[in-house]
């Protein structure tokens, strides 16, 4: 049986051996609005993954509403951890570990998640493991076939988080540069907000721009050319102001001509990185990294390059439980467990 309101991205009928041969991490997500659980083997096979969506709810009120997306978790907590425990043919006891993403995020949606797993963990003696929330987001590239080698560089690119990381193993993470201000998925919602596209912005941007000229309005690009930080609220203003005085053009174009710019962005700050760096990896994470632009000018910097990029598949750039589960199996293997005294955190450096 499937769950109202969840999907399934990803279920494999050949999963239940693997209780025997391989480590499974159940993995849960309630860092945003999205109730998420996924069943992962050895930190990169997916046996499930299912998404309960709060989309419809908030798309009313143009962004997600904190109490209401707590209150939905509470709901869809327990239906979607047994929907991906079915969906993986495994039980509770088959269960290596449960990793739970504590942080970064919405207090009371952690909250849920984080209650849940403990008392699971609790009543089944069942190991613990906390996942940062961009540490899982890193891992999101690690799901499948191929995996990026150490050291490569990470750009998480989300609602919440717009950050540059260079990656030389588990849990050896150094920061290059973060967001100062709006992230870039912030500013696709505003911009989305201001043009009366909908939410979430990011897609309905992104399907707009298909059809416009990007190069018809020449919005700033905040290259910040001193550091490897990031700033999108002055481009978000720059609409807004265009909107208001500049000559008109089609939505299309708009759409286009933003997109562009942010990508602009984006795709030079990794360039300058990987040279600072001398890496030959990009892993490129988070809502963004579903963007056609930003994929398409990121294969062009590969090329020009000679560098390999990893992004993750479409559902899996989102916010979501997989990407917990293999970076809590790594946890788990080093023996990282946490106590039922976890707390989570809303904000939380990785």
């Amino acid at each position: 049986m499937l769950y109202p309101h969840c999907v399934v991205y990803e279920k494999f009928s050949d999963c239940h051996p693997l209780a025997i041969m391989s480590k499974l991490i159940l993995g849960i997500d309630t860092s945003c609005d999205d109730t998420s659980a996924s069943v992962v083997a050895d930190g990169k096979d997916i046996c499930s993954n299912i998404v309960s969506s709060q989309e419809s709810i908030h798309r009313k009120y143009g962004g997600i509403v904190p109490e209401l997306a707590s209150r939905r978790h509470i709901e869809m907590i327990w239906p979607v951890v047994d929907e991906a425990l079915q969906s993986a043919k495994v039980k509770l006891e088959h269960l290596s570990a449960i990793a739970v993403c504590h942080g970064p995020g919405l207090i009371g949606s952690l909250l849920i998640g984080c209650s849940f797993s403990k008392a699971v963990s609790f009543a089944r003696g069942i190991p613990l493991v906390c996942v940062n929330h961009l540490e899982g987001h890193i891992f999101s590239c690690f799901l499948g076939d191929k995996q990026p080698e150490f050291p490569f560089l990470s750009l998480i690119v989300s609602g919440g988080h717009t950050s540059l990381y260079r990656v030389d193993g588990f849990g050896r993470y150094k920061e290059l540069g973060r967001t100062r201000d709006d992230a870039a998925g912030e500013a696709y919602d505003k911009v989305s907000k201001l043009l009366g596209l909908g939410y979430p912005g990011g897609p309905a941007i992104d399907s707009h721009a298909q059809e416009g000229d990007r190069g018809a309005v020449d919005f700033p690009r905040p290259f910040l050319p001193e550091s490897l930080d990031f700033s999108f609220s002055g481009l978000k203003t720059a609409v807004a102001n265009y909107l208001k005085y500049g000559q008109p053009v089609s939505v299309n174009d708009i759409c286009a001509s933003f997109q562009q710019a942010v990508v602009d962005v984006l795709v030079k700050k990794t360039e300058w990185a990987l040279r600072k760096e001398r890496v030959k990896r990009i892993a490129v994470s988070g809502g963004v990294a579903a963007n056609s632009a930003l994929r398409r000018e990121l294969g062009r910097l590969a090329a020009e390059e000679e560098v390999e990029v990893f992004v993750p598949s479409l559902p899996f750039c989102t916010d979501n439980a997989a990407m917990i589960a293999a970076a809590g199996y790594h946890h788990y293997m080093i023996h990282d467990t946490a106590g039922l005294d976890l707390n989570p955190v809303a904000y939380l450096p990785l």
